[in-house]
């Protein structure tokens, strides 16, 4: 009989996120993982259009997020695309 650990040699996709962050006079996106203060990926003078682009990025990833968070700093939304990686109900 063999045995296997749980998780080993398991391919598990990681899920792509985006941020979209208020910025001085509008609305920047940034990937987890990069420049996320810097907005490596673009700026927009309003939020719902960096919110769009995000989106479409996220969509293109096998498994992708977007997190929008507000003026304050705080997360006010998310959105996730791709199937979930985990057979964990809930």
């Amino acid at each position: 009989m063999t045995y296997r650990q749980i998780g080993q040699n398991t391919p598990m996709s990681t899920r792509e996120t985006f941020h979209v962050v208020p910025y001085v006079n509008g609305w920047t996106l940034s990937r987890s993982g990069g420049d996320e203060d810097k907005g490596e990926l673009g700026a927009w003078d309003h939020k719902n259009l960096a919110i769009e682009h995000a989106k479409e990025l996220a969509k293109a990833a096998p498994l992708g997020q977007v997190i929008v968070h507000g003026e304050d700093g705080k997360i006010q939304d998310e959105f996730t695309y791709g199937e979930d990686p985990r057979n964990i109900p809930g």
